[in-house]
């Protein structure tokens, strides 16, 4: 089991002083998967001995030579399936490599098996998946937060090293805090989107899950960069994200959003909260309190934003050139119509309806204009925030993973569960989840996250200001009890 508790750039470490092989460390997740997975339920796809044969040949010596990484079901790997947690693209197996996969596999990483998700990214609880349920490792009869659950579930229960997975409102982030492990989500622009099956375009961003500060530094340095291929990627300076790491306080002002503590949180998440911040002020920052006036507004405008870039988007899978397609259709309609009835799932088809609908000729500019013009107000508010503190600090989720099934019937009060990771997203700024302690419940140990938020191509001062809290406390050393 050591080997497995290993954080990634521990295992860099081992590999460069020949202490253990890539080999070997492909080979224990292998075997913990076979262990953990039928009660996990975090993948969906492996190929361990393609991983083994890259295994062999890997070059330690490179950025991440030889490090196995789990890649989201929703990043194109060339040969892989692509599912997308998705009956539509069951048949479908990707022809080309994303940006993010070529990057990894440029600096010597080895991805190794896919995560599962919820379809196209569609959710909060991976319970959406058309395959398969994701469990919490710390309780499996709870959710493990979504979209990118799987991702999230697979670093908690040791069968990944690290993983890669998507953020368009809070899906990296919120299963990162439920699970108890350390959740990016990058400025968007800062990494290539190309490969990416796309949901809402002007949100969407692929970010790392580890079980440690340093090792998103170390992911992030290979992710990010301008990309030709995506012109949505920025040409910025790439610094070396772990340089910081391990730097001292002094000078740094945080921010506590206002609006973000608020009625209805769960008391005990808000506790863990707050002891947090009054750790950061023992460590040398200064606390200011600031607000973000327009938070209100960014559930409404978010599902309205979202959806209709997902009605556009996922237009495309109409069964004609790939995916799955209705057999002996009467015309093309009846081939449309069915296709994508038997292809999508209740969710999706939701937020096609109402995106479709917020678009149509009449509410175009009663809706989505609005929601455009209110998104403006919300990014001003962060960068008014941030011309006075160097990042905010608030919950990652208002409680704490809740049970299976218990809010399936209820879709308004499952999209609160990204109430304080939304806003992010349509700012364009960067964020983290780090663990900030456990609440007990039915005998079990919960996690709770704490975010951090820095304004755009902040990475670098938000992951120092995240470091320096995960180092000076306890929780990234304890693991789920599987």
């Amino acid at each position: 089991m050591s080997l497995l508790t290993l954080s990634l750039s521990e295992l860099q470490a081992r590999f460069r002083a020949d202490e253990t092989t890539p080999a070997e460390a492909i080979a224990a997740l292998d075997a913990r998967i076979s262990d953990v997975e039928p009660r996990v339920q975090a993948l969906l796809y492996r190929d361990t001995e393609a991983a083994l044969a890259l295994a062999q040949a890997a070059d330690v010596s490179k950025p991440l030579g030889g490090l196995p990484i789990c890649i989201k079901d929703v990043i194109n790997r060339q040969g892989d399936p692509c599912t997308c947690g998705s009956r539509i693209l069951e048949p479908y197996r990707a022809p080309y490599h994303a940006t993010v996969v070529q990057r990894l596999l440029d600096a010597g990483a080895i991805p190794f098996t896919r995560a599962n998700m919820d379809e196209f990214a569609m959710g909060s609880s991976t319970e959406n998946s058309a395959y398969q349920v994701t469990k919490n490792p710390w309780d499996l009869d709870r959710i493990p937060g979504g979209s990118s659950g799987g991702s999230a579930a697979a670093v908690s229960a040791l069968e990944a090293y690290a993983a890669l997975g998507t953020d368009t409102g809070g899906s990296i982030r919120q299963p990162a805090a439920l699970c108890g492990v350390v959740g990016l989500k990058p400025s968007y622009g800062r990494v290539s989107r190309f490969g990416l099956t796309a949901y809402a375009s002007s949100l969407d961003q692929i970010g790392p899950f580890a079980r440690t500060v340093r090792d998103c530094a170390l992911l992030l340095n290979v992710l990010a960069g301008r990309d030709s291929h995506d012109s949505t990627s920025l040409d910025q300076p790439v610094p070396d994200y772990t340089a910081p790491l391990g730097r001292d306080l002094k000078g740094i002002r945080l921010g506590i959003p206002k609006e973000y503590f608020v009625d209805g949180m769960d008391p005990r998440v808000k506790e863990r909260v707050e002891a947090a911040i009054k750790h950061y002020e023992s460590l040398g920052a200064e606390i200011v309190e600031v607000s973000l006036p327009h938070t209100e507004f960014a559930i409404a405008v978010y599902y309205i934003i979202a959806t209709a870039e997902a009605s556009s988007n996922l237009a495309r899978f109409d069964g004609v050139r790939y995916g799955h397609r209705a057999e002996a259709p009467k015309d093309l309609m009846d081939h449309y119509l069915r296709t994508r009835e038997e292809g999508f799932g209740s969710e999706v088809k939701r937020r096609i309806i109402l995106g479709t609908y917020v678009l149509s000729s009449g509410y175009y500019d009663a809706y989505y204009l609005r929601a455009q013009k209110v998104r403006t107000l919300i990014r001003q508010d962060f960068l008014a925030a941030f011309g006075k503190v160097d990042a905010l600090v608030c919950p990652t989720s208002p409680d704490v993973a809740f049970k299976i099934g218990e809010r399936t019937d209820d879709p308004l009060k499952m999209y609160l569960a990204d109430i304080f990771t939304i806003a992010a997203n349509l700012a364009g700024i960067c964020g983290i989840s780090v663990p900030c302690g456990f609440v007990e419940e039915s005998g079990k140990k919960l996690p709770v996250g704490l975010q951090l938020l820095g304004p755009a191509f902040g990475e670098e001062k938000l992951l120092q200001i995240a470091d320096a809290y995960e180092t000076s406390t306890p929780w990234s050393k304890e693991f789920a009890p599987l």
